[in-house]
């Protein structure tokens, strides 16, 4: 049996390359499981790492009796570590948060208190503590994604959500569409919410995003969503005598 089954609510967490990040990782996270409004456990995914976090994440798994973990064969990038959660967790409810601990475990107490009537809800990084070269990048990613996909997500980049894991399940996953879950899930004529969430500066490890994939990647992939949004299926079942 998938022991994510026996929750409520499964977090995700992506890892990679994190080592100097898992101790505290470990700390805040099994603080914030006996608070959770949902009884939760924690599923990290380990994205083929080149250091000695996968090993802290199974000497971490080894102390924590809620706390699970899958490792990918080979790195293959936030969205497919992401995906890779989401087909693994059986729990009605799926979120998940960054390795880099910018945004806090306890934040998912306000995401959570509205998610019964959403099929989201995500978070807005309040009091951003990033560069300002930082800023600028996300600000002209989410103008111009905005634009591009008709969404009203302030900061879909903000690495804290929580989903129905139905839904999360039907969403067309490729390279980079982590970015686009508010507007893969308005594909399904699902609901979200947005809330303001705490944002800390990074104290360990070192950002894996880049210009590239902050900026040029995104602009991209706006295009694949617009051609994906032309064809996409979506049909709900009236009847049936199965």
């Amino acid at each position: 049996m998938n022991k994510t089954s026996q929750y409520q609510f499964t977090i995700l967490v992506p890892v990679y390359n994190e080592e100097d990040n898992m101790s505290r990782l470990e700390q805040e996270l099994a603080q914030y499981l006996p608070t959770a409004r949902v009884p939760s456990c924690v599923l990290f995914i380990n994205d083929g790492s080149k250091d000695h976090s996968l090993q802290k994440i199974q000497e971490i798994c080894r102390r924590q009796p809620h706390f699970y973990y899958i490792s990918l064969a080979k790195n293959s990038g936030l969205s497919a570590a992401i995906k890779a959660g989401i087909d693994t967790a059986e729990s009605p409810l799926v979120g998940y948060i960054d390795a880099d601990l910018q945004t806090s475990p306890e934040d998912f107490n306000l995401l959570l208190k509205d998610i019964d009537q959403y099929e989201m809800v995500m978070g807005i990084r309040a009091n951003r503590k990033d560069t300002g070269f930082k800023k600028v990048q996300s600000k002209i990613a989410n103008g111009w994604r905005r634009m591009m996909t008709g969404d009203d997500v302030k900061d879909t980049g903000c690495p804290l959500k929580v989903m129905h894991t139905e839904n999360a399940k039907r969403v067309p996953f490729f390279t980079g569409m982590h970015r686009f879950l508010p507007a893969l899930f308005l594909l399904q004529e699902a609901r979200y919410k947005q809330i303001p969430v705490r944002h800390f500066p990074r104290t360990a490890g070192q950002s894996k995003y880049h210009l590239w994939n902050r900026l040029v990647g995104p602009f991209m992939d706006c295009f694949a969503y617009r051609w994906m949004k032309s064809r996409y299926i979506n049909y709900r079942v009236a009847e049936n005598n199965i």
